[in-house]
């Protein structure tokens, strides 16, 4: 009889477990389907950078973990040589984010080892190009929700920005100006237009002549990579165009932060 009781207790105990499997694997499928389309709650990438520029970017498309290699403290990022306890931190990470430019972009695909995927950043922060690349970070992250959220923010926030930019134009026109090539997308966001452009080389005393002659009213030099007064005795007053965020990692106040400058000059 006692075997017979255990025996029927391990039977009704099989069919109870039997009947709970449905709703179990219902209740999994449900989160499964709730994760593919909620980002942001249980993907954590880890995201190693270059510099602050790829950073913002990164943080901008949703990553949270970030490591910058490049110290703010370093004006010209490129000039920069990675040390050993920099590229360790590289073989950690889920991500490893460079630009084509720099020239540790060797080292630290060496670096990266089997583990981290690298990712060439196309740093760009005219507003059209930096949305698209933010979204497709966030794509790669697995963070798309987040990175979407973002764009919409850039886009209000420019449009904020053009706007009294353009209320401030000189005589309510639009202020004609000479740029470096990586400045080029704050006279767009200033409404300006362009009659040069110049970079990343140094301005030859060809392209002096050229360019002073259009008479620009602004020279809108790169602050990362200035040599000077870049069209002396021309007349133009030169404004400095910040391109890499602070330590924050915040993009949008980079835009912020030119609005503010391009403002000054034609006030």
């Amino acid at each position: 009889m006692a075997r017979t009781r255990v025996r029927n207790a391990r039977i009704a105990s099989l069919v109870a477990l039997s009947a709970a499997l449905p709703l179990l694997t219902g209740c999994g499928g449900e989160e499964a389907a709730s994760s593919g389309t909620t980002d942001d709650t249980n993907h954590k990438p880890v995201v190693v950078v270059t510099t602050t520029w790829e950073g913002a970017f990164a943080k901008a498309a949703g990553a949270e973990d970030i490591t910058v290699i490049v110290p703010q403290s370093v004006h010209h990022a490129p000039d920069y040589d990675p040390k050993p306890s920099d590229l360790a931190a590289v073989a950690k990470a889920d991500f490893v984010l460079y630009a084509p430019f720099e020239p540790y972009a060797a080292k630290i695909k060496e670096a990266a080892g089997s583990k981290a995927k690298l990712v060439e950043v196309n740093l760009d922060n005219d507003p059209a190009k930096a949305g698209a690349e933010v979204v497709r970070l966030g794509g790669l992250f697995g963070t798309k929700d987040t990175a979407a959220r973002w764009k919409t923010r850039l886009d209000g926030e420019v449009t904020k920005l053009n706007g009294e930019l353009r209320a401030a134009w000189p005589g309510g026109k639009s202020p004609a100006v000479v740029t470096q090539v990586f400045s080029a997308w704050a006279a767009g966001l200033a409404g300006a237009t362009t009659v040069g452009t110049y970079g990343p080389e140094p301005v030859t005393p060809a392209q002096l002549a050229s360019l002073s002659a259009k008479k620009p009213t602004f020279v809108l030099d790169n602050a990362h990579m200035s040599t000077g007064t870049v069209l002396p005795d021309s007349g133009a007053e030169q404004v400095e165009i910040v391109n890499y965020p602070g330590e924050d990692l915040d993009l949008l106040a980079v835009y912020g932060n030119a609005a503010a400058e391009l403002k000054k000059a034609m006030g």
